[in-house]
């Protein structure tokens, strides 16, 4: 008869991580546990960086950072993008804050969930596939202008001004008030070092560059602010509770407000776009499960809810995030989730730390992650290959920096469905004249009133002394504008005392 085996005396016992019983239930644990640190170390300073640029107290944007993962990270969609407060929607938080103010932010963000979870439902998610790239790429180049501008005045320690244009033609006359000052030179030279140190990092040894470039570019920054008593603003710290403010009844008044709901809109498109695009990304990125596009956008739409309900910033999948995490490893979702998890914590354990980062590190940052947003290379293939689509990018771009974020992305997807109407009218009219007998014009394509001008001059070109033989048979669609011009170029044509043109319709 055997002995029982003693189980206390087993090396692997069943409830340690090493255990086979605990490897087949998490059998990604450890990497999943690694990566979430690199993410944490990465999510960290852009979260803070995108609050302060936003115009909130920093801890909103930890707040966002750790709805992205504790509530979007647990739902189906994309398993390994992770969400948070995004660069890509500064500009914009920044103007609703400084329109409506900071409590009917929270209001502007639950309706952008809500809408995101509406769209999920009714499976609308994977028509945002549909939107021009080009369009999107000249948002996101707007976007990085417009930031970088922004930002380059709070590296400075100065006050931006408030439109896109008025921060881009003050900027001869910011480096001249800073030349003479001991103030703004210290602070813009920590700016610009941020800078410096993000560009170099990746030629760094393989040791250091272990921890994520932005840390250690706001690290550095911090000390040599402390060692050198730089005479620099610093990161303002409320408390993570004492930084929340949930939408009061009041704020919900404002949903009267057209203008608000145009802010809304812009929410919606930008926050579901670049989330969505970032998921086709980041799928290329790895060779796990593909993104289910609706559940995602549903994901989404819970995450921005609650951040609305806590009157935290509003959240996007992040593709520097969502990148360092396949590249250190993630396997699931437990990745960022525990990301999540560690947010929550330095939130809650170490929020004074937030009190010595150099306001113009963040800053340096942002100008960095601005720059990345404008697609340079992008820009000079499409203008070989598309010049059309090149042209969509720079004036969206341009129209955001001109007027503003809603209006300029309106711009844009309008100027995209007047290039794709324009080159899918194509029209083709053949005259055949055989010298006797009646003219003989066949028309193909697809007739609409874009083609209007070009249809009518060749039409109207036919000798009027002789009948007309008009075939559409070849037409594969005629628009009532197009078909009530050839019916009156018809009677016009006839009316000459003419044999009636013959029309073979479609």
């Amino acid at each position: 008869m055997s002995n029982p085996v003693n189980i206390s005396n087993s090396p692997n016992p069943p409830n340690s991580p090493n255990s086979p019983n605990r490897r087949m239930k998490f059998p990604h644990l450890r990497q999943d546990f690694a990566a979430s640190l690199v993410v944490f170390l990465v999510a960290l300073p852009l979260c803070v960086g995108v609050a302060v640029a936003s115009g909130v107290p920093a801890e909103l944007g930890l707040v966002t950072g750790i709805v992205g993962g504790l509530v979007t990270g647990f739902l189906p969609g994309s398993s390994l993008q992770v969400s948070g407060p995004a660069a890509g929607l500064t500009v914009l938080v920044f103007e609703a804050v400084r329109e409506y103010g900071l409590p009917v932010l929270g209001v502007i963000v639950l309706a952008t969930g809500l809408i995101q979870l509406l769209m999920g439902a009714l499976k609308l998610g994977r028509y945002f596939r549909a939107i021009s790239v080009a369009v999107v790429e000249g948002m996101l180049a707007g976007i990085g202008l417009v930031l970088i501008a922004g930002q380059l005045y709070s590296a400075a320690g100065m006050e931006a001004p408030a439109s896109g244009l008025g921060k881009l033609a003050g900027l001869p006359g910011l480096l001249a008030d800073s030349a003479v000052s001991t103030e703004a030179l210290a602070s813009l030279g920590l700016g610009f070092g941020t800078i410096a140190v993000l560009v170099l990092w990746k030629h760094l040894p393989k040791q250091v560059r272990t921890v994520p470039g932005a840390l250690g570019a706001v690290a550095l920054a911090t000390i040599v602010a402390l060692v050198f008593s730089l005479p620099v603003a610093t990161v303002e710290v409320q408390g993570l509770l004492g930084s929340l403010q949930p939408p009061g009844l009041d704020a919900f008044g404002e949903l009267a407000n057209v203008a608000l709901l145009g802010t809304i809109a812009a929410f919606v498109l930008i926050a579901s776009a670049e989330s969505l695009f970032s998921a086709a990304a980041v799928d290329r990125l790895h060779d796990g499960p593909r993104t289910e596009y609706d559940k995602e956008l549903m994901a989404q739409g819970a995450g921005n809810t609650v951040s609305g309900m806590l009157g935290a910033l509003p959240m996007t999948a992040v593709i520097v995030r969502s990148s360092a995490n396949v590249q250190a490893g993630a396997k699931t979702k437990a990745s960022r989730v525990l990301h999540g998890v560690w947010l929550l914590l330095f939130a809650a354990l170490l929020p004074s730390v937030l009190a010595y980062i150099p306001l113009p590190a963040l800053a340096g940052i942002l100008v960095h992650a601005g720059w990345k947003l404008i697609p340079l290379r992008g820009i000079a293939s499409m203008w070989r290959e598309h010049r059309g689509e090149a042209l969509i990018l720079i004036i969206t771009a341009v129209s955001i920096v001109a007027v503003n974020m809603f209006e300029g992305v309106l711009i844009g997807l309008g100027l995209a469905v007047a290039k794709t109407a324009w080159e899918a009218s194509h029209i083709k009219l053949e005259i055949i004249d055989k010298g006797a007998g009646p003219v003989q014009a066949y028309l193909s394509g697809n007739a609409t009133f874009l083609r209007l001008p070009k249809i009518l001059d060749s039409l109207e070109a036919l000798p009027q002394d002789r009948p007309v033989e008009l075939d559409l048979s070849g037409l594969h669609h005629l628009d009532h504008a197009c078909r009530t011009a050839l019916e009156n170029w018809a009677e016009r044509h006839s009316a000459t005392g003419t044999e009636p043109v013959r029309v073979n319709a479609p």
